[in-house]
């Protein structure tokens, strides 16, 4: 997959101006690496762990009727990992040491995904999905099926036959 070189030049510019950022991952939804600025960090391993818990985090969010999800963070003994959804079908997580300012690291991250979804909307096409027919009148019901070997002969000659 090539990568548009806008979005690495994002991850890079987050870099600059968060110095305590160890790593960053932008991933699709369902845990596929987009683009990464991650050194000594498994940036496959961090978009399926992060897509995990976005999901998980998604149903927390929905259980207590506080909308739609837009960050998580999670606090560790030597750092912080904080997940930005990025659009409907993209996260940016990042990997920072325990002395960065959480406050600073929110702010850069929300500005960089924004910058992001721009690029990121700008590169993909909208998806054209084609028009499926709708049924005048009531629903027929669904076609029933026997497996071949329960049908008697007479039947299977007259099913192969119609």
């Amino acid at each position: 997959m090539t990568v548009d070189p806008a979005v690495l030049d994002e991850l890079d510019r987050l870099r600059g101006r968060l110095h305590e950022l160890s790593g960053s991952v932008l991933a699709t939804t369902d845990g596929l690496v987009v683009a990464h600025d991650a050194h000594g960090i498994e940036p496959d391993s961090i978009a399926a762990l992060a897509a995990a818990h976005l999901a998980l985090a998604r149903r927390f969010a929905h259980a207590v009727s506080h909308g739609d999800l837009r960050e998580s963070v999670v606090e560790c003994d030597r750092g912080y990992i904080t997940s930005y959804t990025a659009g409907p079908n993209a996260l940016l997580t990042l990997v920072t040491t325990g002395d960065a300012n959480l406050a600073m690291v929110h702010l850069e991250a929300r500005r960089c995904v924004r910058r992001l979804v721009r690029i990121l909307k700008l590169e993909n096409k909208p998806l054209v999905r084609p028009e499926i027919p709708q049924q005048a009148g009531p629903p027929s019901p669904l076609a029933r099926r026997t497996p071949m070997a329960t049908l008697s002969t007479n039947a299977r000659r007259r099913q192969a036959a119609g």
